[in-house]
């Protein structure tokens, strides 16, 4: 099942996967929304019937060199070079997504990792089909969005994973979401970022490092809620009970920086709730260095 958005004149698909291993295949069909006619596809175990096409984001083969080919890049990387900083890994899911319990699970795993900042971010787009996801936000898809034309992909889908802004990897693929992880924790950390907080007051300082490329870089705060729970009673999972990890309550551009010398900014968070700051290339582009601020 999917659907169709347009953003700026330009359409942007989105699908959902369910790749229930190496017989997947690519449906599609023509529909009529809202006196526009869009393409609708959808990825599924039915692979071999007339009209679909193997999905290549599916392919076992290419899964597996793609892993072996991260875990030799990073092995390689002297230990020296290693960035301090934790890995950012968003995974963009829906509660009308029946894919997306198997990430939604790798999420709760990663978000126990002090090395990894998982955050969920619930998108609007399922809700159509019969269950309005609670945790969604409007701003969520926009994101998402964001980051296909900035990687020059036409469609979005959920389950989808983002690694350290640059990375995309279908959610529930953990072993590349994993060998993924551990190629960014060996890259060098291209931003110095200390992080403070005091009640609602948070201080963050950020310095210059090698290899960074050019900016302006955004300063982004990210408040989430460590656990949140579902009962869903329609749509793709109705009937199920589900514990969502690290779900993102609210996401925002508090600051501008050049990269060139170091640059304090004080910044305001008020509640009980575990807050991020992450210094991300414009573009959506890759996310230089982040901080927990819990």
């Amino acid at each position: 099942m999917g659907s169709s958005t347009k953003t700026g004149g330009a359409s942007i698909f989105v699908y959902h996967c369910t790749h229930g291993g190496a017989r997947c295949g690519m449906q599609w069909y023509t529909y009529v929304s809202t006196g526009s006619r869009n393409l609708d596809w959808r990825c599924d175990r039915r692979g071999g019937k007339t009209g679909s096409s193997p999905c290549p984001a599916m392919d076992p083969t290419r899964m597996k060199a793609l892993t072996l080919c991260l875990a030799l890049a990073a092995s390689a990387l002297p230990i020296a070079a290693r960035a301090e900083g934790p890995v950012v890994v968003e995974l963009y899911t829906s509660q009308g997504c029946s894919s997306c319990p198997p990430a939604d699970a790798i999420m709760h795993r990663l978000a126990r990792r002090d090395d990894v900042i998982g955050l969920a971010l619930h998108v609007d787009y399922w809700d159509y089909i019969g269950w309005a996801d609670e945790y969604a936000d409007p701003a969520h898809t926009l994101r998402q969005q964001a980051y296909a034309r900035a990687g020059g992909r036409s469609m979005i889908y959920t389950p989808q994973m983002i690694i350290q802004g640059v990375e995309d990897v279908v959610g529930a693929r953990e072993e590349e979401v994993l060998a993924l992880i551990e190629a960014h924790k060996a890259r060098p950390a291209p931003v110095g970022i200390a992080a403070r907080r005091v009640g609602d007051d948070i201080t963050v300082t950020l310095t210059p490092g090698t290899g960074a490329p050019g900016g302006p870089y955004a300063v982004q705060l990210v408040r989430y809620t460590p656990l949140r729970h579902a009962s869903i009673r329609r749509g793709e999972l109705a009937g199920r009970e589900m514990d969502y990890a690290n779900v993102v309550d609210s996401w925002q551009v508090v600051g501008q920086w050049d990269g060139r010398g170091e640059r304090r900014l004080s910044l305001t968070a008020t509640g009980d709730l575990p807050a991020v700051v992450l210094v991300q290339q414009a573009g959506p582009g890759p996310i230089l260095a982040a901080a927990r601020v819990d």
